[in-house]
């Protein structure tokens, strides 16, 4: 069953249920890992945990799949947000794929001074997010948010939730997770831009104040080795 095709959906799971999956993941069972009718596949909508179907019908660019029973109950995953200044299409995209990987919670792009990419097409990264959440055996698919602003972004930063800036060159404590009574806090980790934060993107984020400057190493990263050390060490066993 390991080595089932997994995939998303929306609708809710439950045994003698239906789905109708979409004509693109119609195709992909059918067409690129021919499957047939009888075939087993696991589903997932981040809400009813992991279920085992098998396809009831199946032709071209439509199927229908048939809810048997689950395989995994819905289980809490890291609180961890990671906010992450835009960069060149393929490694923006990598940096998506990762995150998902290591069980970000949600993607928040932010415009700092020197980002040098304008736009996101955020419906190819939610792609790049649900494929790398089947492959990555996780039950949730993270939230991606509209790209706001540095300012704007730091104006509505929840109470309670700890934000970590990842700041190069600086003399700042390596990144540790907080903890409170119930475990490890709520928490972000800004990763900058290709080239860094600027003196006012620090003025912006008050680091002491506002956020919690913090080294991941003596080593200058790029943005997106950078964001994958920094989410690995904010769930390293023993930290904190």
């Amino acid at each position: 069953m390991s080595g089932s095709i997994r995939i998303f959906v929306a609708d809710p799971l439950f045994a003698g249920g239906t789905i109708v999956p979409s004509a693109a993941q119609a195709h992909y069972l059918g067409n690129v890992m021919r499957r047939g009718v009888g075939d087993a596949v696991r589903l997932f909508n981040g809400r009813d945990g992991e279920w085992l179907a098998r396809i009831a019908a199946i032709r071209k660019d439509k199927a229908v799949l048939a809810v048997e029973g689950q395989l995994r109950p819905q289980a809490p995953e890291a609180d961890i947000w990671l906010v992450f200044a835009p960069l060149k299409r393929d490694a923006t995209d990598m940096l998506v794929q990762k995150a998902t990987e290591l069980g970000v919670a949600a993607l928040l792009p932010v415009f700092t001074e020197r980002t040098n990419t304008a736009r996101l097409n955020l419906e190819r990264l939610r792609a790049i997010a649900v494929e790398a959440a089947e492959q990555s055996e996780r039950l949730s698919v993270p939230v991606l948010r509209e790209a706001v602003d540095l300012p704007a972004l730091l104006g509505a930063w929840p109470a309670g939730r700890v934000l970590y800036v990842a700041v190069e060159r600086s003399q700042a404590q390596g990144l540790r997770p907080m903890k409170g009574p119930a475990g490890l806090l709520p928490a972000g980790l800004l990763i900058g831009p290709e080239g860094g934060l600027s003196r006012q993107d620090h003025e912006i984020l008050m680091i002491g104040e506002k956020s919690v400057g913090v080294s991941l190493g003596p080593r200058v990263l790029r943005a997106e080795t950078a964001a994958i050390v920094g989410l690995a060490l904010l769930q390293a066993p023993g930290c904190g």
